[in-house]
């Protein structure tokens, strides 16, 4: 029974809960502020200093290199979704859709948080910015950062993974959130709570309530019933 769930679903719901107010409550973000700090200065010195480093920062926060991440979940899914017969295919496109749009309803409410703030190529003076270094247009700023809307995405992908395929799919998943969401944070477009506590804790709450308790497959049985397709297919003799 989901209810067996419950405990669970409250720690995660503390633990998110705690991640953003560790982050909001104290003066200038407490502890969190000197790592956001350290962590953007560590790769912003090195995009004056280190040729391939600098491109390999540009290329990856281009608007194009967004698809490569989208093409690395599909490569995975499609691992499974052929596998499947008729059936077990057309959950999956459904399954696919509930996951786009609880990636969606949660991004929407994860703005609403009460945090606003520009992206630290933004927040410190006299710093290398990626575009004006190579010319190539790339995602090096942000006027609202937080939370992280790619991470965000990235993460939710990773908690259908677990839910609906397998664990070994989650850890790969995990893999590409990191891949992916590390650019954005190497650039400076992203400070690194923007993700690890804005994102994950919009993410720790939300997702708990809805893949841990029926919501979710409610309403995936729910599209199964009502979008047109074979659901019954006819036994060959």
């Amino acid at each position: 029974m989901w209810r067996r769930n419950i405990p669970a679903i409250l720690i995660l719901n503390v633990l998110g809960v705690a991640l953003f107010l560790s982050y909001y409550l104290p003066a200038n973000h407490g502890f969190w502020f000197p790592i956001d700090k350290s962590i953007f200065f560590f790769f912003n010195q090195h995009l004056a200093t280190d040729h391939w480093f600098l491109h390999l920062v540009a290329v990856t926060n281009n608007r194009a290199f967004d698809s490569i991440s989208l093409l690395a979940m599909g490569a995975l899914y499609l691992c499974f979704f052929l596998k499947q017969d008729s059936l077990g295919r057309r959950r999956l496109v459904i399954i696919g859709f509930v996951m786009l749009l609880t990636a969606v309803v949660l991004n929407q409410l994860g703005h609403l948080l009460p945090v606003s703030h520009k992206s630290p190529s933004l927040s410190f003076p006299d710093v290398n910015r990626v575009s004006k270094l190579t010319g190539i247009p790339t995602k090096d700023a942000s006027s609202d950062s937080f939370p992280g809307d790619h991470g965000m995405m990235l993460i939710i992908f990773s908690c259908f993974m677990l839910r609906y395929l397998s664990k070994g799919a989650f850890a790969v998943a995990v893999l590409i959130t990191i891949i992916f969401s590390l650019p954005r944070v190497m650039i400076g477009a992203h400070w690194f709570t923007d993700i690890a506590v804005g994102s994950m804790s919009v993410v720790l709450v939300g997702a708990s309530w809805w893949l841990m308790t029926p919501a979710s497959d409610m309403l995936i049985n729910w599209l199964e019933r009502k979008l047109p397709g074979n659901k019954n297919p006819i036994q060959k003799a």
